[in-house]
């Protein structure tokens, strides 16, 4: 590392080796494609899940699965990464003096001098003009509760300023998805996904807080806030709560969101057993003290994830 903070060929420090970013994207789109985090897509992954669980759970919900539901999740994914590199970008605007401290985020783009704050800024506008457009597509209520989610996205970087609990809006901006894809595919707001969102939020509490654990030591030294400082070596016992919630409300949701009881139901239900499951699986595997292993297990949270998209759709076609 040198003291401009800058890795060899101006890669991130904890981006995935031999990423295509790194590898294959044009010189010149590297900073920007770095600043969206298209070298780490864990995070696209986190963001995307929830709206397939949504879209899903809806079809679920009334049955009445279209085409246009193929739709909606494939224009999710494209949102998904837009908004996710949107926000990235926002966050790395707002952070840029704190990651300059911290051994894990000086080599960024924005505080090794790979982009500009100006730069920075016209690329946020360009993503977020184009997730727009993608938005348009999934109908008037839907764009109602796109619009409403950006609020969230602006304020979660100075959440770690004010509160211990920086995950939860983390959560609450990460899971919009969950809202977004059953409205998108019924066209109205119900308590199912309400209470599939909250699922979500549970969830980014428990894999956010393995991640935090990373930082915490810098976090104490500049004074940023996390539920990782907070909880300390009680981590553990927060994270088989947060888990416990994640598969209760989401458990609540599906058994909701079917009333008729059916076969798709119960299958539907393997998925919080599974997302259950893993996130035990990670549990046992967790040591606070140790930042490879944190990094694994929180990208270990794309394969949790999926494994209730992997029985939402499966139920959906019975």
């Amino acid at each position: 590392m040198t003291q401009s903070g800058k890795s060899p060929e101006g890669q991130v420090a904890d981006a995935v080796k031999d990423n295509w970013v790194d590898k294959l994207a044009p010189a010149a789109s590297r900073p920007y494609l770095r600043l969206s985090r298209a070298d780490r897509p864990i995070g696209t992954w986190l963001l995307y899940i929830p709206c397939m669980w949504g879209v899903l759970l809806a079809t679920l919900h009334d049955g009445n699965l279209q085409p246009w539901d193929a739709w909606l999740i494939l224009a999710s994914g494209a949102g998904a990464w837009l908004m996710r590199g949107a926000g990235c970008t926002w966050n790395d605007i707002t952070d840029r003096h704190f990651d300059a401290l911290v051994a894990r985020t000086r080599s960024r783009p924005i505080p090794s001098g790979q982009v500009s704050v100006r730069g920075a800024v016209f690329w946020i506008a360009a993503q977020a003009l184009i997730a727009f457009c993608i938005l348009l597509t999934f109908g008037q209520m839907a764009i109602v509760v796109g619009i409403a989610s950006i609020g969230f996205v602006a304020i979660y970087p100075f959440a770690k300023r004010f509160t211990w609990w920086p995950q939860i809006f983390l959560g609450i901006a990460f899971n919009w998805g969950a809202l977004l894809g059953w409205v998108a595919h019924t066209g109205r707001l119900e308590w199912p996904a309400i209470i599939l969102y909250l699922s979500g939020i549970a969830w980014t509490l428990f894999y956010d807080t393995i991640y935090a654990h990373q930082d915490a030591e810098d976090d104490a030294l500049i004074g940023v806030k996390s539920t990782a400082r907070l909880f300390g070596n009680n981590s553990p016992r927060w994270l088989l709560l947060f888990l416990g919630l994640a598969v209760g409300l989401m458990s609540l949701a599906i058994w909701t969101a079917a009333p008729n009881k059916s076969l798709g139901l119960w299958v539907a239900l393997l998925g919080p057993l599974g997302l259950g499951l893993h996130m035990t699986w990670q549990l046992g595997r967790l040591n606070i003290n140790q930042s490879s292993t944190l990094l694994k297990l929180f990208r270990s949270n794309r394969e949790c994830g999926l494994l209730p998209v992997l029985f939402f759709a499966v139920a959906v076609m019975l």
